[in-house]
């Protein structure tokens, strides 16, 4: 019964941390205003100038890509640290349980990569600024007309 007793307040604060979720949805579907907004209270508002133009559209942001990428960088930090102080002790068995761990960070690095976690904005394509250059193009001869030249 003395092992049990150690895990009493967990289960307290479990049953703390449900119920006080559960009556935050409670009071919100209570409290909440359940009639649409109108028109005028959708409509953007600038210290009383009633705007003439649409808003521009929402630009996609994907920080929150950015922001698992520093999470996973940082946690392979916080847990090379002390491998590194312990790298003798642990020989084989650590090298390959850090192997296994790094290779969990590459994939989640694939993954946010593919999702498009470094890809900033819509892709520009490259219009070329001159015609392709030619030996009449490129050698023009002082003074002369460019009907000569051609």
């Amino acid at each position: 019964m003395m092992d049990v007793d150690q895990y009493l307040p967990i289960l307290g604060l479990l049953i703390l941390g449900v119920l006080f979720a559960s009556g935050s949805f409670v009071a919100s579907g209570l409290l909440a205003p359940h009639k649409r907004p109108t028109d005028a209270k959708l409509a953007p508002y600038e210290c009383g100038i009633v705007p003439e133009i649409e808003p521009p559209q929402r630009f996609p942001v994907r920080f929150y890509l950015v922001a698992m990428i520093f999470v996973i960088f940082d946690i392979e930090v916080v847990f090379m640290y002390p491998f590194a102080v312990v790298f003798r002790q642990l020989r084989g068995f650590g090298l390959i349980e850090v192997l296994v761990f790094s290779l969990a960070v590459f994939a989640a690095l694939l993954f946010l990569v593919a999702e498009g976690a470094l890809t900033w904005g819509p892709v520009k394509h490259l219009v070329p600024g001159m015609p392709s250059r030619t030996s009449s193009s490129t050698i023009v001869r002082i003074g002369a007309d460019e009907k000569e030249v051609a």
